[in-house]
């Protein structure tokens, strides 16, 4: 049996459009003559169709029937005394699939609810097809900013770009949309990762190179590169900024902003012993900051392979804060022990985590000849950052600490970079 929820705006004919409609057979569930809880009332009893009397409808009942066909669409019938066009309009606008001016007679009711039943589910027709032509038209966009990723990621053409896709998707059982979709959101996240992620290691790298600057070891290359961290950290702010959600990470951008302001204000001018101690507690908290907003965008992103490619970009910091502690460790000698002792506790910390991550990195089937290549040299360039390290009282160790923790540095950036690129990060 068909069921129906009767709506009524004043008393004439109430009481018969209700004794109508059960003689014609239809289930009135309700009877409301509040249009305000009109859409309340049809979301708790979920009726087939929704009949209503109202000799003068305004604006209120319109909306309140958009709101029907929004949320909870079904066939509405209004029988009104209201010949306005305007209003016939609005009506046939607002979800109303039977306007009824002057009356309906008892004989008419069910003609008239077959009328608005099939208008009804016309509509709903049309909507999905509009709705399958949009899906397919956002699917096809995916599709090809996918396909953009792998070509440039992987260096391939755009037919084989399709192919991996096709491929992804039989393997994954997921339509070609989705793994699209799933393409995009992890590129997005990694290259979020990567870039706060290296926040992280110029935080050190900073503090490293004014230290050398300071030892007089190959000054006018020190200063350089300091000045192209300074750069990069500035890049990578503005990217960050506009392709972050401000909502989800504005805060925490925020905190980054802020600390390297000071930082960068604290680098000018020629390089101080006195205020070594100002920048490095600038650059921790730098750090810090840094690392809240990597580990929110990993975990925001949802793939499991974003992990790994936090922990190689976590490296990159590693490697320059312990070559930042074996320096610092230098400005204790001979006189100040405590320095001395602190920065011993630091760079042995920093080298545990280096090696466990290092170790890790070595054993996870996330893996190309490419990186494991990269991952074969970071060990050596390790080794070298550990005899610069020791010999570091000389200047030729400090110069081959620079050196080495330049060269492990590059190392790192390009696994991070082919851990980025590579296809099981992508594809998840």
């Amino acid at each position: 049996m068909t069921s129906a929820l009767v709506f009524l705006n004043g008393p004439k004919g109430a009481s018969q459009l209700v004794a109508d409609l059960e003689a014609a057979g239809i289930q009135v569930l309700a009877v409301t003559d509040n249009q305000s809880k009109l859409v309340q009332d049809v979301v708790r009893h979920a009726p087939d169709l929704v009949i209503g009397d109202d000799p003068l409808p305004g604006e209120a009942l319109f909306k309140a029937t958009q709101t029907i066909l929004d949320t909870a669409p079904r066939p509405v019938i209004v029988f009104t005394s209201d010949s306005d066009v305007d209003h016939i309009i609005r009506a046939t606008e607002s979800g109303i699939h039977a306007y009824v001016v002057n009356g309906y007679g008892a004989s008419r009711l069910r003609p008239l609810i077959h009328l608005a039943q099939a208008r009804f589910r016309q509509e709903q027709a049309q909507r999905e097809a509009l709705q399958d032509v949009s899906s397919r038209f956002e699917e096809r966009k995916s599709v090809d900013r996918a396909k953009g990723i792998l070509m440039r990621a992987r260096q391939v053409s755009d037919d084989d770009a399709f192919q991996m896709l096709r491929t992804a998707s039989m393997h994954s059982n997921q339509r070609l949309g989705q793994v699209s979709e799933h393409i995009i959101h992890s590129a997005r996240f990694a290259d979020g990762v990567n870039r706060a992620g290296q926040l992280r290691m110029l935080s050190q790298r900073l503090v490293k190179l004014y230290l050398l600057q300071l030892a007089g070891v190959q000054v006018k290359q020190q200063l350089e590169r300091l000045r192209d961290s300074v750069q990069r950290i500035d890049g990578n702010l503005a990217l960050l900024g506009k392709s972050l959600s401000r909502p989800t990470f504005g805060d925490l951008l925020g905190q980054v902003v802020t600390t390297w302001k000071q930082l960068k204000q604290a680098l000018q001018g020629e390089p101080r012993a006195t205020r070594v101690a100002q920048i490095d507690e600038l650059a921790e908290a730098l750090l810090q900051n840094a690392e809240r907003l990597t580990a929110s965008l990993e975990n925001a992103g949802s793939v499991a392979p974003l992990q790994v490619l936090n922990m190689a970009g976590r490296q990159r910091m590693l490697s320059q804060r312990f070559a930042k502690y074996a320096l610092l460790g230098l400005l204790g000698k001979p006189g100040n022990t405590g320095v001395t002792q602190r920065s011993e506790t630091d760079m042995a910390e920093a080298r545990v985590a280096f090696e466990q991550a290092l170790g890790y990195l070595n054993t996870i089937p996330l893996t190309t000849p490419d990186i494991r290549t990269a991952l074969d040299t970071a060990a050596i360039g390790w080794q070298h950052m550990l005899a610069g390290a020791a010999d570091a009282q000389r200047p030729a160790g400090q110069e081959k600490l620079a050196n080495a923790s330049e060269s492990l540095l590059d190392v790192f950036e390009q696994l991070s970079g082919q851990y980025e690129r590579s296809m099981q990060m992508l594809v998840g």
